[in-house]
């Protein structure tokens, strides 16, 4: 998938055999450089690298929203509904334990969404979203 502008985000890791094993098994995001304290993924066009960097890794605090306790620190992408449930349905066949398990939220609202948030072996939260209507993205 090509973006017009992807984004770079890096994040810490506990393990880069994990990483490998989730980033690039699990969610399919081909691998790119790497060495031996790094490794690049590329998440639908976006570049994310996961740093070895145990003492940083893992999510500390939630926040309520919509009445679940959503981990503050998170990264993950908007997909469209197919793409979104596919997803969805890969994971719960591979056993995924979810922090929030995939629902919509702000039923019948402004911004109405579908969910799901997990962690990655390392305790990296990630969500995944989609809208019936993308217009709902930015909708106040």
């Amino acid at each position: 998938m090509s973006v017009r502008h992807p984004f770079h985000l890096a994040f810490p890791v506990t393990s880069l055999d994990k990483a490998r094993a989730f980033y690039g098994g699990l969610l399919g995001c081909p691998e790119g450089r790497s060495s031996d304290s790094w490794v690049d993924f590329d998440l639908q066009g976006h570049q994310i690298v996961a740093h070895l960097a145990p003492d940083e890794a893992g999510h500390r605090q939630t926040g309520k929203v919509d009445g679940d306790d959503v981990p503050v620190r998170h990264f993950g992408l908007v997909l469209d509904m197919g793409e979104w449930q596919g997803l969805a349905d890969r994971l719960v066949a591979a056993g995924t334990k979810f922090v929030i398990e995939p629902h919509v939220r702000f039923k019948g609202q402004v911004g109405e969404q579908a969910t799901m948030f997990l962690l990655d072996p390392c305790g990296n939260a990630l969500e995944f979203k989609a809208f019936a209507d993308p217009a709902q993205l930015f909708a106040k």
